[in-house]
């Protein structure tokens, strides 16, 4: 069977100092993973700013192309996709879910045209009634209902509200694979948990495999079946995500495990009060 995506030797290269300089960096360096077909599962990609993440997550949807190696979606180059027809049938498969919320949505559309908008362009929705019913279903697998966005502007909704909306926006294509690049970065702690559990179902109930971009190894460690670590572009722990983030052997995952909490709040605070009472620190309530 064909592999959902396979990345084979991927290397992206930008230039240094101008578009037309000799000098190159490596933003992505020799990477290789693969999706298999049939088998949803979430998959991290784990990495401090810098370490290649987000240009992986560019490559995946097709917003920009390997230097070297391979990057095949469902058995085809993602370098064949050019034409207007393919590119429309590659992003009803692969979707995105981008950091900041406030950003993927027009402060001045109402959030549920972006809704209609994609029922049309991608489940052929072409009466209002079509449309309503695509979005409602959408909304109700990420724990909302058209009742409580429509009309709404996106300075109406709070930062978690948003995230879900942009989910449900990208359920609608009816998607194999959604790419959520630091898509709890700019949520409300206390958020946090609700949406990382969101993509958990979605991969149970609708068979969706999810790309989870994150520098969080807490979020990573709690919903991922597998994880890549990067540093500098490069892949130095892959696996497992439990095995790799229980026990990591590289110095960079080692200190960045040592530097997180756990999501869970209850054992965050435990670890904070050993801390401070080993420090000689008065502990707080």
């Amino acid at each position: 069977m064909t592999d959902l995506l396979d990345l084979d030797h991927v290397t992206k290269l930008y230039p240094i100092g101008g578009f037309f300089s000799r000098r190159m960096m490596k933003a992505v360096d020799d990477v290789s993973f693969t999706l298999a077909a049939g088998k949803p599962e979430i998959f991290a990609i784990v990495g401090e700013s810098g370490s290649g993440k987000s240009t992986m997550a560019k490559m995946i949807l097709g917003n920009e192309v390997p230097s070297q190696g391979r990057l095949l979606f469902d058995g085809a180059d993602i370098r064949t996709i050019r034409s207007r027809a393919a590119r429309e049938a590659f992003m009803a498969k692969v979707q995105p879910v981008f950091q900041n919320p406030f950003e993927a949505f027009n402060p001045l559309t109402r959030v549920d045209e972006y809704l209609f908008a994609t029922a049309r362009r991608f489940r052929q929705a072409q009466s209002r009634a079509e449309r309503e019913a695509v979005a409602e279903v959408a909304l109700q697998r990420v724990g909302l209902s058209l009742a409580e966005v429509r009309g709404r502007y996106s300075h109406e909704l709070s930062g978690g509200q948003l995230q879900r909306i942009a989910v449900a926006r990208a359920l609608i294509p009816e998607p194999k694979l959604i790419v959520a690049d630091e898509p709890v970065s700019m949520v409300d702690a206390s958020l946090r948990m609700s949406i990382v559990n969101l993509f958990r179902q979605l991969r149970d109930e609708l068979q969706v495999s999810i790309i989870y971009i994150t520098h969080d190894l807490a979020t990573a460690y709690y919903i991922s079946d597998r994880v890549v670590i990067m540093q500098k572009g490069r892949v130095i722990e892959s696996g497992d995500a439990r095995t790799v983030l229980e026990n990591p052997t590289q110095p960079y995952s080692i200190a960045l495990k040592n530097a997180v909490l756990p999501p869970d709040p209850a054992q965050a605070s435990a670890i904070i009060r050993g801390k401070q009472r080993t420090e000689g620190v008065a502990a707080g309530p």
